[in-house]
């Protein structure tokens, strides 16, 4: 698990005007809560925070104000849907040890079973419950040699030590379809095909 440090400042000044001219600046507004404590509103460094947010459920180490440190994992991120620039992100305060809910995403290696098979993923996180310093980047299921009909469940997927599934054992994460062939479209036959040329 990274950890990515990032200087944050506090902000005073709220609501859309606000919002704009931070974004202006080349950087984000965002909010940081959690254990009960207020929230605090926060100027973050656009540039250094999309590139942190690249890593799933990456650990941010935040130097507030040059005063306080604290740990925060993304919880939620708004972005641009035209642009795509980060438009505002809301922390979750984590503590050391602390053990949290967490989605992760499911990587599927490996190959199926001849004959066209698809593979769907029912599931493309995993919820699970790691030690904030501690969590998976990502979860790796091998679908070698898959049939059609044949289901990955979440109990099927090895966990890191210290990890846990936070979703019943028996759902379903990946499951192998078998290939529809394509048909023709309903009431049309050759002969009717035939008449119309």
């Amino acid at each position: 698990m990274s950890e990515v440090k990032l200087a944050a400042q506090t902000r005073t000044e709220f609501g859309k005007g606000a919002a704009r001219r931070i974004r202006r600046d080349a950087k984000v507004p965002g909010v940081l809560y959690g254990h009960g404590s207020d929230p605090i509103h926060l100027t973050l460094p656009g540039h250094d925070l999309l590139l942190a947010l690249r890593t799933p459920n990456v650990l941010i180490s935040l130097d507030i104000d040059g005063k306080t440190n604290e740990l925060a994992i993304p919880k939620s991120v708004q972005r641009d849907p035209i642009k795509g620039y980060l438009e505002h992100v809301d922390l979750l305060l984590v503590k050391r040890g602390e053990k949290v809910t967490v989605e992760v995403p499911v990587h599927a290696e490996g190959e199926l079973a001849a004959g066209g098979n698809l593979l769907e993923h029912v599931l493309n996180a995993l919820p699970v419950e790691a030690e904030a310093t501690h969590i998976p980047e990502a979860v790796t299921v091998s679908v070698e040699g898959l049939e059609a009909g044949a289901s990955v469940l979440a109990k099927d997927i090895t966990l890191p030590s210290g990890v846990t599934l936070a979703v019943e054992e028996d759902a379903v994460v990946l499951q192998v379809l078998a290939a529809q062939a394509e048909e023709a479209p309903a009431g049309e036959s050759a002969g009717e095909e035939a008449a119309e040329a």
